[in-house]
């Protein structure tokens, strides 16, 4: 069974007005909730350096 917990976060205006732009949401808890799903499930948050990560695939999918 799934336990739910509530958690709580401080951020600025500007930065909750930016991930509520990206995500395509129009309220907080939608746009957190989207933002930490992608971070689960987004491969670059294993490694130490994800822009590298990134770019080293970028550049490897240009090649092909």
């Amino acid at each position: 069974m799934t336990k739910i917990v509530h958690v709580q976060t401080v951020l600025t205006d500007d930065d909750l007005e930016a991930l509520k732009q990206k995500s395509g949401h129009k309220t907080t808890k939608d746009a957190v909730a989207t933002a930490v799903e992608h971070y689960l499930e987004c491969p670059y948050t294993e490694t130490g350096d994800m822009w590298a990560e990134r770019l080293k695939k970028t550049i490897d999918d240009r090649r092909k």
